[in-house]
């Protein structure tokens, strides 16, 4: 269901007297239930449950893709885009790149640019140490707090 029909139906219950909502929809089925001012919000897929042999979390349901793995921390300090906007590594499209991997930064240094809204923004690293990881790739989009270096 559409994340943002589901605000919109959360918003609805919240605000009338209903106290609870039940849709059922050919991807699932969603329960809202108002409780003491509160919603609680249950989506449950419309395939059959898991049996006993294999367990919730790890069961395959037909027609939707398998979870994802978790992916693992990296170790050491991760720098987050702090804006939305498009990603690059250099000041230019034939220009060095700012870092690579292994290079010494320094807090303060600039590392790489966030273009938002016509406006290129340095991005710099608040941590001193050496690149171990770059996440972005230049021309990407990427999200608020959207990983793009580690610094160890």
């Amino acid at each position: 269901m559409d994340l943002r029909k589901l605000k919109t139906l959360i918003d609805l219950v919240s605000e009338s007297n209903v106290s609870e909502l039940e849709i059922t929809e050919a991807e699932g089925k969603v329960r809202i239930v108002k409780s003491g001012g509160t919603v609680v919000q249950q989506m449950v897929p419309a395939t059959a449950p898991a049996t006993a042999a294999q367990p919730a979390a790890v069961a395959a349901v037909p027609g939707l893709p398998a979870p994802a793995p978790v992916p693992e921390e990296p170790a050491g300090h991760i720098v987050k885009s702090p804006m939305v906007g498009t990603f690059y590594r250099a000041s230019s499209p034939g220009a060095k790149a700012f870092v690579e991997v292994g290079s010494v930064v320094k807090e303060g240094e600039t590392i790489c640019i966030i273009e938002a809204m016509k406006i290129l923004n340095e991005i710099e690293s608040d941590k001193s140490g050496t690149v171990t990881r770059i996440f972005g790739e230049n021309g990407q989009a990427v999200e608020y707090g959207q990983p793009l270096f580690v610094v160890e």
